[in-house]
């Protein structure tokens, strides 16, 4: 779901080394001693530290090398109110890290002959719109199918209290035109994942939850994993939190029938990493499904079936973020090398794709950058006042920018206001969403837009009023 809002993630709804461990370069003939774990947990203390300073982190952290934790710690609160404080053991919801856990089912249900990922979804979904009919389920694993993402609806933030049916939903979908013909190109559809967990749910005939329950966690011994829901009593469990004008609140309220198989799951570092292990055995599925998985879709959009795949410091990498209200969370696997990063928070945008890149780059002895402070400087209002507007992010999400009291404000939909503060007469950052907002003019001088640049990541934005 997306970011800026940190819904369930973009427009959205996240890993014991030997002491002298070497890795060779190749074509080179030198050979790149790669740090102890004690060098490892001194930087990740320094690190981790000015995070805690800078950014206001709050959650855990782990990094493990053959699934063996070299560091794995809590920061800051899991309940401020309670004070109670982070730890190994605290439960988070995951947000889109529930996507492999979904895309793991479809390929179980695969493999026992319950359905196949080239099916059209028409065999799966009665009143099928004439759209959709060349659409296959690869194509929502993958979000090649060109439906909506219905975390980018106006009406998205005002919904998200109330509970809806699987069927509600699909109704709704199928009102809406495709953005694109199916399998043209990749955009990131929470709507896929979504319209997954029903395909998954009529061929199996369990509940998703069940589903998962019963084929993946307790199979895997997966204890403080599950479908979330604020009825239950959830030991451990973290509360989750925003910032709005600088201040840390309690997150808004979410019916986890919205996120479903798209973002409702809850779970905890060490669970994480059992679930990492059980990924390079078949445990669950076999090799060849596992690469089908794995592989990029045509090879040029980076993401599998519910994973991002790619290369960080020159090492395979498969990750995937997480957003939704009151968290953050990322996880990074390093295949090759055995290396997995978690990074789990209950602060709503939190820069976790940022923290697990660095702590990736520590484990690897490659070069990070330590949170620093950025510097508000103070730019006239006739200034400000250009930047003023409503700004479109992709097809259907829109963030209004305002001038109050001085300062600039974001809004996406219904959701809460974060402050924006000027860097420079054009570039901006906002603590609240960890974010910095990069406005664009013509050669004029007229704002026609603005780039965001969050999580490592960078989305233009167009200026419409």
């Amino acid at each position: 779901m997306n970011r800026i809002i940190n819904t369930v993630n973009r427009p959205s709804f996240a890993l014991s080394l030997c002491l002298f461990f070497t890795l060779f370069v190749s074509g080179q003939n030198s050979v790149k001693l790669l740090p102890t774990n004690d060098q490892i947990t001194a930087k990740v203390d320094e690190y981790m530290k000015a995070a805690l300073q800078v950014d206001g982190f709050s959650g855990t952290v782990l990094i493990a090398r053959d699934g063996k934790p070299i560091v794995s710690r809590g920061y800051g609160m899991a309940n401020t109110e309670l004070n109670v404080a982070n730890t190994p053991e605290t439960v988070f919801r995951l947000g889109s890290v529930t996507k492999q856990f979904t895309s793991m089912s479809i390929m179980m249900l695969q493999e026992r002959g319950k359905l196949n990922v080239s099916d059209p979804i028409c065999k799966y979904f009665a009143d099928c719109p004439d759209s959709w009919k060349p659409i296959t389920v690869r194509n929502l694993l993958t979000h090649t199918s060109g439906i909506t993402n219905y975390t980018g609806f106006a009406d998205f933030a005002k919904t998200t209290i109330m509970p809806i049916t699987t069927a509600a939903m699909a109704d709704r979908l199928k009102r809406e035109p495709l953005e694109f013909t199916p399998g043209e190109k990749y955009a990131y559809s929470n709507s896929g994942y979504y319209l997954l967990g029903a395909i998954i749910e009529k061929t199996s005939g369990k509940l998703y939850a069940d589903f998962l329950q019963e084929n993946i966690f307790t199979p895997l011994g997966m204890k403080q994993t599950g479908y979330d829901d604020p009825l239950r009593i959830i030991m451990n469990r973290a509360a989750g939190y925003q910032k709005q004008a600088g201040k840390v609140i309690n997150a808004s309220y979410m019916d986890m029938s919205v996120p479903y198989a798209a973002g409702s799951l809850y779970s905890t570092t060490g669970d994480l990493l059992i679930w990492d292990q059980a990924l390079y055995t078949e445990k669950l599925v076999t090799r060849k499904s596992l690469a089908e998985i794995f592989a990029p879709w045509k090879g040029d959009s980076g993401y599998g079936y519910g994973w991002n795949i790619g290369k960080q410091f020159e090492h395979r990498q498969i990750s995937h973020g997480g957003g939704i209200y009151g968290f953050a969370t990322q996880i990074a696997r390093y295949p090759d090398d055995r290396v997995t990063v978690i990074v789990l928070s209950n602060i709503q945008g939190a820069p976790v794709g940022i923290i697990a890149n660095n702590l990736s780059a520590i484990a690897f002895g490659g070069a990070y950058e330590i949170p620093k402070e950025r510097k508000e400087i103070s730019l006239d209002a006739k200034v400000l006042e250009k930047y003023v507007g409503e700004y479109q992010i992709g097809t259907n999400i829109m963030v209004a920018i305002t001038l109050e009291s001085g300062k600039l404000m974001g809004q996406l939909g219904g959701q809460g206001k974060f402050l924006i503060l000027p860097e420079s007469e054009t570039e901006f950052y906002s603590k609240d969403v960890n974010a910095q907002i990069i406005f664009i003019r013509d050669a004029a001088g007229i704002v026609t837009g603005f780039t965001l640049k969050q999580g490592g990541g960078s989305t233009p934005s167009k200026k419409v009023k």
